[in-house]
């Protein structure tokens, strides 16, 4: 679940990465807020694009549908709607970054004047010596971004301005991300792996790899990670590192359960694949012809989808997390697809990437239904990826059961309180996973899920070399259906980067205290799989992934330095959130609350005391909240509770009623005080 509750600061830089943020989606943490990934995008799209140059030689890839201006030193880039704005200025003459960025903001907003709330220094890419993100004071109803990244090389400074509304940076973030994941200075060759002979993962390489994962470990206190290596066909390394629980001496091992998260989406959509060889339907059929009660909130999207649109983050259906999250105990599958009777598209087909969870689930509630139309939804689905994906594939302990899971070897989820310390995180906001469970909702171990990455790089074939599925019908999952920053795409639940000339295929998940990817690289016949029990973790997945392609090709060595640099990021934007809350609760602000406050689509919202504590209990979940004075004078109630670190909900009044007001970015949720 991206969702960005630290109210724009660097914190929220992805799903799995610096956000100790509830949810399930691609990991990213190898970026800043919206510079993460970019795929092999097909053809048609790529030609599209266009690689643009400032004055000093800086280049970058603008999106196809985006205008282009240039003004004195500076590009200055539209989104279509003229929504959002990116400037690229050259600032030749800078002395430092704080100076760089004070020369560009005039190209862009004459008198710009605006306070700033944060300054972060961030890992460098393409060739630049450093990088600094600066992210300033804006007002909650505004809903605008409002930031700068200042890059530097040598003595040549190029500052990147970007200014819109919170919901086209939520809507075209992986158009964004093209732009500055593609950012590189004059003269720049950036390292290439294409067209090496990838080394086998012999025994000094895997202790290079396993001693690397020890050491990020222990550098990010994450209590617990689990790895497996894949190679030439075969498992060749399976282990873990650390504890199962902080404070508990049972360690995990490569039988240790994890909530797997959005990994889960790709092994639906193999559900999916083997149905199309069974002929239930094909990746283009329209989906009411598989379920014909299925329906979005525009008619004539309804009638356009297809099946493998269902997986593709293509549609520009948005997000729908908030429902589900406040919400999960009332939903059956059936009210989980008719959320989308509520959703309409605000983007094109095929335009912009917009992560679904809730169009995922619906693909796999339907998968089930198409394999066992006679039984209910969520049953359905359960024995069709029983049958069909973890039995056929030996993913014996692979389970959407919690309690089972929570009964065996399992790894506790942690995550850091307000004070930065490190602990045992509450399952509350997780026990959302069975609800949606074709999106997010498996657990298994870095056995199983090995299993699953030989098949795959198998093209289709199980270990005894039977034909599982067809290639064709696996291999569509990976063709790019949607372009999702620099060198990175999705298509049917699976990411597909090209990291220094190398085709990467892989998918992140996350949830409060689990964090895990899986990888594989094509040609080099290599996969590995690794899951971790803090949401720290999630630093730990994108330096792996790197650290992987530096042992295989001998590169260039950057991951380690990574992984400390992504820990100052976080521990930066921790203490700057801390330091804008007022804990307990400031008691005037306290005073203006309403005991009781409700809202149609996610339910009820109850204020109690506990103590010198406020706290916020929506039913499925409640936190404590820290207050924060906003820059516009406005009053924030942030929850502080471990996992739900950040999210604010502000003060308001409405139609003469106590309102409390939550925003996910491109929908606005009110709260209005009710009796009960």
């Amino acid at each position: 679940m991206k969702i960005h509750f630290a109210g724009s600061l660097i914190l929220a830089v992805g799903c799995g990465g610096p956000s100790s943020i509830a949810g399930h989606a691609p990991v990213s943490a190898g970026g800043d807020s919206s510079t993460s990934r970019r795929a092999v995008a097909a053809a048609t799209v790529a030609a599209a694009e266009r690689v643009e140059s400032t004055p000093s030689g800086t280049t970058f890839t603008a999106p196809a549908t985006w205008t282009t201006e240039r003004k004195d030193s500076a590009l200055i880039l539209e989104d279509p709607e003229k929504d959002f704005t990116v400037a690229v200025v050259d600032v030749p003459n800078a002395t430092n970054a704080e100076d760089a960025v004070k020369q560009a903001w005039p190209l862009l907003v004459p008198g710009f004047s605006t306070p700033l709330r944060l300054s972060i220094n961030l890992p460098n890419r393409n060739g630049w010596q450093a990088t600094s993100v600066y992210q300033y004071q804006t007002s909650p109803l505004e809903k605008k971004e409002l930031s700068a990244t200042v890059y530097r090389r040598g003595n040549a400074w190029c500052v990147v301005l970007q200014t819109g509304s919170e919901a086209a940076s939520g809507r075209r973030g992986g158009e964004i991300g093209l732009i500055l994941g593609s950012l590189k200075p004059a003269g720049y060759i950036p390292e290439t792996f294409a067209g090496k002979r990838a080394h086998r993962l012999d025994a000094a390489r895997i202790k290079v790899l396993t001693d690397f994962v020890r050491d990020g470990q222990k550098q990010l206190n994450v209590p617990g990670v689990a790895i497996s290596l894949i190679d030439d066909g075969k498992v060749v390394f399976a282990g873990g590192f650390g504890v199962r629980e902080l404070g508990k001496p049972e360690p995990v091992d490569a039988k240790t359960l994890f909530m797997i998260a959005s990994n889960t989406k790709a092994l639906t959509t193999l559900l999916l694949a083997r149905e199309v060889d069974l002929g239930k339907f094909t990746w283009d059929t329209p989906v009411t012809q598989v379920y014909p009660a299925f329906k979005l909130g525009d008619p004539e999207a309804t009638r356009r989808i297809v099946m493998k649109q269902l997986v593709c983050a293509c549609t520009g259906i948005p997000r729908k997390d908030f429902e589900l999250l406040f919400e999960y105990e009332k939903f059956t599958p059936e009210g989980v697809i008719g959320l989308l009777g509520t959703s309409k598209p605000t983007s094109k087909f095929g335009e912009v990437f917009q992560y679904s969870n809730v169009m995922a689930a619906a693909a796999g509630y339907i998968g089930g239904h198409a394999m066992y139309p006679g039984k209910e939804l969520g049953a359905a689905y359960d024995e069709a990826m029983q049958n069909e994906v973890f039995t056929p594939l030996g993913m014996n302990a692979t389970t959407f059961d919690s309690k089972r899971a929570l009964s065996e070897d399992h790894a506790s989820p942690h995550s850091e309180a307000v004070d930065g310390n490190l602990v045992v995180a509450s399952m509350m906001v997780n026990n959302e996973a069975p609800f949606d469970r074709p999106a997010g909702g498996a657990w298994s171990n870095v056995n199983d899920v090995a299993r699953y990455v030989l098949m795959e790089l198998s093209k289709g074939k199980l270990p005894d070399g039977k034909r599982y599925v067809s290639e064709a019908a696996l291999l569509q999952r990976r063709v790019p259906q949607v372009a999702n920053g620099d060198n990175a795409s999705y298509g049917m639940g699976l990411e597909i980067e090209r990291k220094h000339g190398v085709d990467v295929v892989h998918h992140g998940g996350s949830w409060v205290g689990y964090k895990s990817d899986m990888m594989w690289l094509p040609s080099a016949g290599v996969g590995a799989v690794i899951m971790a029990n803090s949401d720290r973790g999630g630093l730990l997945l994108q330096p792996f992934m790197q650290r992987l392609l530096e042992v295989l090709y001998e590169g260039e060595p950057q991951a380690e330095r990574d992984v400390a640099q992504w820990r100052e990021v976080v521990d930066a934007a921790h203490k700057s959130l801390r330091a804008e809350l007022v804990i307990p609760a400031d008691g005037s602000a306290v005073a203006g609350l309403a005991a009781h406050y409700w809202n149609a689509s996610l339910g009820s919202l109850d204020v109690t005391k506990v103590g010198s504590e406020t706290l916020f209990d929506c039913g499925e979940w409640k936190s404590r909240v820290a207050s924060r004075k906003n820059n516009d004078g406005t009053t924030s109630f942030v929850l502080i509770e471990p996992g739900l670190l950040g999210l604010p909900f502000l003060v308001a009044e409405r139609d003469g009623k106590k309102a409390l007001v939550l925003d996910d970015g491109q929908h606005e949720y009110v709260f209005l005080e009710t009796g009960k």
